[in-house]
């Protein structure tokens, strides 16, 4: 394989001149030769515009080389330019359509690959403004996406460390074949919109050995509407990984306007997160096929600002409004499942569109308050009908459900809130079997 270095090209890689033109010329030049890779030198920093990946390339960050985006909205790559009128320009289009701007893009860009052990500073608080001591958010709306790869096969991401997103961190889009392994990806915890890992209406996707901490979820998977021409998310491991959030570590939706099915989560550790493992479907799209196994959640609240009242397990299915009907959920199974922080597991659909068939074997649920914030309440955000209730918090709590299996769980108390209530609170839960179960009330 060839190696392609910008400095070739023109590069300065001082941090200052913009490396852009001799970057892309770099993955230009590799591409025509028939693949290559491209190298960013230890040592140096490359600050630059927006780049795009091409077939058979790859973009290699030796340790310690940075690749910083610019902080010039200008200089980036707009895949949609569902851009509005002067009077609100660089609003851009709604979070389910795709991306406005990007920083690194791909499109049709099969065999790529991102690589090494360097680091990709996207430069996000350029594009963000604080709202209070709990969050920021951006002065337009959506702010960058670090890495959106659509439309590309047998694609790669390894090794390497994205700070300070703006906004989605890694966003592959209707990708086949998707590896992504032993990445870092380590936003502020008060970033608004700051996701980790975004597959939408991706197929055979391996999330392994990543250490994740941002703001909203850390690995979602999507299948938005701007999205989708591209088929089912589906056929999906996750494994290994540490995670922690300010809103849900895992989630699946709440963009689900396609099915997800057929996803394991394995062996990983969830820490200081709002919520740890959710599903949530709003829109038309159908969940089934879902294994939870051999992981380690601990939740707190982080202020109210965050979707989630620190709920360790949630699964819920509601209309997103009016227009929009939500789908099904089915089929979902949690195995060897240590669950300790300041909510239970939160089962809640309607009565018309009944979740069915959940198992819980060996889940230990152990509730304490902790944060300052108050208990008894549950979060059912976004819907039609809901928002963030006043409930009283239980170990299990199920609302509309139908063939729930809890067998050899538990249910534990520490620091016991007012507002704490049962072991488990069930409504509406036909063909429930609970076996070999332990817990007590809280009072």
């Amino acid at each position: 394989m060839l190696y392609f270095y910008p400095e070739d090209f023109g590069a300065v890689a001082d941090g200052k001149h913009n490396d852009c033109a001799a970057i892309q010329a770099a993955i230009d030049a590799a591409e025509k030769n028939g693949g290559g890779t491209v190298v960013l030198t230890s040592g140096k920093t490359y600050f630059s515009d927006s780049i795009r990946m091409k077939k058979n390339v790859e973009l290699h960050l030796q340790k310690g080389s940075r690749l910083k985006a610019t902080d010039d909205i200008n200089g980036y790559i707009r895949p949609c330019n569902m851009i509005n009128d002067p009077k609100t320009a660089l609003i851009g289009n709604p979070v389910t359509g795709k991306p406005s701007f990007v920083f690194i893009y791909g499109y049709e860009a099969d065999s790529c690959t991102i690589s090494g052990e360097g680091t990709i500073d996207a430069n996000g608080h350029a594009f963000v403004e604080r709202k209070d001591r709990y969050y920021v958010t951006g002065n337009f709306y959506p702010r960058p996406t670090v890495i959106y790869i659509e439309k590309s096969n047998n694609i790669t991401f390894k090794d390497f460390t994205v700070v300070d997103a703006p906004f989605w961190t890694l966003h592959p889009a209707g990708c086949d074949d998707v590896l992504i392994s032993k990445i870092r990806i380590l936003n502020d915890l008060d970033v608004a919109n700051s996701d980790g890992i975004d597959p939408d209406h991706c197929s055979n996707v391996r999330i392994l050995g990543c250490h994740i901490e941002c703001a909203d979820d850390c690995i979602c998977l999507k299948a938005s509407k701007g999205n989708a021409e591209y088929g089912p998310c589906e056929n999906i491991i996750i494994a290994d990984c540490t995670l922690i959030s300010t809103s849900a570590a895992i989630k699946i939706g709440t963009e689900g306007v396609g099915n997800f099915r057929n996803v394991i989560v394995d062996n990983c550790i969830i820490s200081r997160s709002n919520r740890g493992l959710s599903i949530q479907i709003r829109d038309g799209g159908n969940v089934e096929n879902v294994s939870y196994s051999n992981c380690i959640i601990e939740t707190r609240r982080f202020c109210p600002d965050w979707w989630g009242t620190a709920e360790p397990i949630v699964i819920t299915c509601f209309n997103r409004d009016e227009n929009t009907k939500a789908g099904k959920i089915k089929n979902i199974r949690f195995r060897n499942i240590s669950c300790k922080g300041e909510n239970g597991v939160l089962i809640h659909s309607t009565k018309e569109n009944m979740i069915e068939n959940v198992s819980f074997e060996n889940v230990w649920v152990t509730m304490s308050k902790t944060s300052k914030w108050d208990c008894g309440l549950y979060d059912l955000r976004p819907c039609l009908d809901y928002g963030v209730e006043k409930i009283k918090n239980s170990g299990f709590f199920i609302r509309n459900a139908e063939n729930v299996l809890i067998e050899k769980s538990r249910v534990e108390w520490g620091n016991v809130c007012d507002e704490y209530n049962k072991a488990i609170d069930a409504e509406n839960a036909p063909g429930l079997e609970i076996i070999r179960f332990t817990g007590k009330d809280a009072h």
